[in-house]
């Protein structure tokens, strides 16, 4: 199950696809149509996330009882937008959770020893075939990183990491989209990694019955059609079952918060030179079983 918010004539839908991404449901208008009031949905996606499972069973009868082609819409007749368009919270990212990123931006000295963590602020989310602003005049090294992310699906505190896999709701695409000249002035992270536009996401968010296994998905970058980054998950240092039960130690997660998970080798500062986004180079991003996020540089 995929679903994902797009715009039609000014106006936010959610849409169920089916695993071919051939068609997309209008939720609320088969909703709507088939008239069952157990079956009325919330306005949004994050609103749907925050009703659990009942959401998910909702959703599956109304893609099983659409019969009508006017329920559904074509790509051609919206535009993207994030699936989760404006965050409740900022973005929890994990950084250097790759140990060849961790050396090619340093050395094996810098592979960690515990989770990092930073954030970027709800303002930089932007969604599929959205244009990501170059900030001209304030960044004059804007790179890429290719990233799953974790959508969490319920509430919870001082998660065990054998359950952590429960308190998910799917998993997402997200580009951590980095002025790497503003990390390097400011000697932190949120101020180099929360421009606007620089949280592209999407297109989906996957539901976790479709990934067996996030800690096993293939990962790639292209930039302009270059292979940029290329790896799998399973070279985690920290898995999402540690990453998820880490960030709740003392600390309350909720539906519809968003964890990046890091991003592998092979970001523009990682090569000699540098080959960091112009304006006008495309950004794709695959992730097995979820989709691809494409953005350009404005």
């Amino acid at each position: 199950m995929k679903f994902a918010t797009v715009q039609v004539n000014g106006e936010n839908k959610i849409v169920m696809s089916d695993k071919n991404e051939s068609k997309f449901l209008l939720l609320h208008e088969a909703a709507k149509r088939i008239g069952d009031p157990s079956l009325s949905l919330p306005a949004t996606l994050l609103e749907c996330i925050q009703e659990g499972e009942s959401f998910i069973e909702k959703a599956n009868k109304l893609f099983q009882s659409a019969d009508d082609a006017s329920l559904f819409i074509a790509e051609a007749d919206f535009e993207w937008q994030a699936p989760i368009p404006r965050p409740a919270k900022n973005i929890f990212c994990v950084g250097k959770n790759y140990a060849e990123h961790a050396i090619e931006l340093g050395s094996e000295a810098d592979i960690p020893q515990h989770i990092m963590l930073f954030s970027k602020a709800p303002t930089t989310v932007i969604g599929h075939k959205t244009a990501i602003p170059n900030h001209q005049g304030v960044t004059d090294e804007l790179d890429y990183e290719g990233e799953l992310a974790i959508v969490i699906g319920q509430s919870g505190r001082a998660i065990k990491q054998e359950e952590a896999l429960d308190y998910v709701f799917g998993y997402t695409i997200i580009n951590d989209v980095t002025a790497r000249d503003m990390q390097a002035k400011h000697k932190q992270f949120l101020l180099g990694k929360s421009l606007d536009g620089s949280c592209p996401m999407g297109p989906f968010i996957v539901h976790k019955s479709v990934i067996d296994d996030p800690n096993h998905l293939q990962i790639e970058t292209k930039v302009n059609g270059e292979i940029r980054q290329q790896s799998n998950t399973k070279q985690f240092i920290f898995p999402v079952e540690e990453i998820i039960s880490v960030i709740s130690k003392g600390m309350t997660l909720e539906p519809g918060d968003i964890i990046a998970t890091g991003t592998p080798a092979g970001v523009g500062k990682g090569f000699n030179p540098p080959k960091f986004l112009q304006s006008g180079d495309s950004v794709e991003i695959t992730v097995e079983k979820i989709g691809t996020l494409v953005n350009s540089i404005e």
